[in-house]
């Protein structure tokens, strides 16, 4: 299938269909040397799996990863690292009724226009589950990028009309609630509204936000390779992403160049450095030294319970209620997914920018 490879130097390449036998990706281009187990993996992989608390759908999969190739003794062998999680919890009938019927909000119609019938069981390709394989190979990437003393933290920004407050910030309090929010309030006042969602048979949208730091000034091109596109590419390739917003983002819009402009000053050590970091991090493509901070955003779980107009493949106009087990809110689960995304971005842009400069080649062959 046309499109499921991701990345130039760091490539992946994901597949499976939710409804099928399996789940998983091939890692191409990770270095020789990076110790690595399935315990690695799995811990990205717990972050994402169904069933972890009454806002995710009720689909029991433990999503136990296995190592097929690529791992010798604990340690990365330079070869392509194949990677597999099994189905183990399908319930293919609970999708008979729609398999004559196109479901509001997915992509079953375009499917069946674009390659003529359609796995209408779980939505095959475009299944959520699809983003295993991206988790499973974000994680390596993260590892090989905490090597190089950078890290990459998502978290729920926001959920419907509750916003985290930024003077309420807490990392430690991401992993203490079921919605990953960074804000014990906010997150006390999300689940109430997720509650009165779930109530009404209805499913929310919501924002993932992500910071990474640690990564130097000259990462990414300046021009169809830019950083923060390479990162907008990578987030919208997420089934259910609808807006990406990097540093002031759209609010970058109402402010003026002083307002949006940072400013440089020296640090204590004699180097330069901005004053604020409107920009999120990247200027020009291109990384400048500060956090990179970047959100995006989702639309509400398009499977739900509620009665909703549709048309069958006979061209009647029907009525239809969605049954199966679906997440009434997709971002919880999908922080990890943008985490592991943002992941393979960085490490791919790193990997591309070794050869960016002739002293710097030099320099590696002298050796």
């Amino acid at each position: 299938m046309y499109g499921s490879t991701f990345g130039n130097i760091f490539r992946i390449t994901t597949w499976g269909e939710s409804h099928g036998r399996g789940i998983g990706v091939v890692v191409d281009g990770c270095p020789a040397g990076l110790s690595l187990c399935e315990e690695d993996i799995q811990a990205f992989l717990d972050r994402r799996k169904p069933g972890q608390s009454r806002f995710t759908t009720k689909r029991k999969e433990a999503d136990q990863v296995e190592i097929l190739s690529g791992v010798f003794e604990g340690k990365t062998t330079g070869h392509p690292i194949s990677l597999m999680v099994a189905n183990t919890d399908q319930r293919s009938h609970d999708y008979s009724e729609i398999a004559n019927c196109y479901r509001p909000g997915h992509a079953d119609l375009n499917y069946d226009r674009k390659y003529g019938f359609r796995d209408y069981r779980g939505g095959g390709r475009s299944s959520g589950r699809e983003t295993i394989g991206r988790v499973a190979a974000g994680a390596i990437a993260a590892k090989l990028l905490k090597e190089l003393g950078i890290t990459v933290s998502a978290y729920t920004y926001s959920i419907g009309p509750v916003q985290i407050n930024r003077a309420n910030f807490s990392k430690e309090e991401i992993s203490n609630n079921a919605l990953y929010m960074p804000d014990t309030q906010a997150a006390q006042a999300a689940q109430e509204y997720l509650d009165k969602c779930m109530r009404e048979t209805n499913s929310s949208g919501g924002m993932v936000e992500c910071e990474i730091t640690g990564v130097p000034a000259g990462i990414g091109e300046p021009a169809f390779e830019k950083l923060d596109a390479a990162l907008a590419k990578a987030m919208f390739s997420i089934g259910a992403v609808k807006g990406f917003e990097i540093g002031e983002g759209m609010e970058a819009a109402r402010l003026t160049g002083l307002e949006n402009n940072d400013a440089y000053r020296m640090d204590t050590e004699g180097q330069i450095m901005k004053k604020t970091n409107h920009s999120g991090g990247i200027t020009g493509g291109i990384s400048d030294g500060a956090p990179i901070l970047f959100r995006a955003a989702f639309k509400p779980t398009p499977s739900i319970a509620a009665p909703q107009e549709t048309v069958n493949r006979q061209g009647e106009e029907i009525e239809i209620r969605i049954k199966g087990r679906h997440d009434p809110i997709i971002v919880p689960r999908a922080v990890v997914v943008v985490e592991s995304m943002a992941a393979l971005v960085i490490l791919d842009a790193m990997l591309g920018s070794m050869t960016t400069r002739l002293d710097k080649i030099k320099e590696f062959f002298d050796k």
